[in-house]
């Protein structure tokens, strides 16, 4: 075995792998671990049986390595698959809901029942202002002025809580 070194020539190893993924093109970041690796798996493989020519194998093993490198950067490197995305809101954006869903609550729970039945007739069940009052026996008008009253009151609750109510008006 010509070019087989002993245990002290391992330094002419790592110099001669150094000269040889340089010439390969790897990039100055990987070269060491490339290296590191080799020298690893050559000493193992020394180890166990005899190497005929310890720079062949160790050039073997080392652009094996850098490959399986690129192939790995390669395949983290391609676009997200499209199937990831998820249509389902954030859950920050869910978190968002359910607490103005409570401060709306809350706030629809402290009206007066009156203002309170008016509001959730005509905004949740879509009622016109004229059967509201017919029902209830007052005025459009008046319908109109606890709707207003109850929006009001549900603005100022959401404003408390730091919630942004935009999109919430007719």
């Amino acid at each position: 075995m010509a070019d087989a070194p002993d245990d002290r020539d391992w330094a002419v190893v790592q110099a001669r792998l150094n000269t040889f993924l340089r010439a390969r093109g790897a990039r100055p970041e990987l070269i060491d671990d490339v290296i590191q690796e080799t020298l690893v798996r050559l000493l193992t493989i020394s180890r166990e049986k005899e190497i005929a020519s310890i720079f062949a194998l160790g050039f073997r093993i080392a652009e094996n390595l850098l490959i399986d490198q690129y192939r790995g950067e390669a395949r983290l490197a391609g676009e997200p698959d499209v199937e990831w995305n998820c249509d389902r809101p954030s859950a920050d954006r869910v978190v968002d809901s359910r607490r103005a869903m409570e401060v709306f609550q809350r706030c629809l729970n402290n009206m007066p029942p009156l203002r309170r039945e008016v509001l959730v007739r005509r905004r949740v069940r879509q009622e016109t202002c004229r059967t509201i009052a017919d029902d209830l026996s007052m005025s459009a008008k008046a319908v109109e002025k606890h709707i207003t009253r109850g929006l009001i009151d549900l603005r100022r609750a959401m404003d408390k809580a730091g919630i942004d109510p935009t999109g919430w008006s007719e």
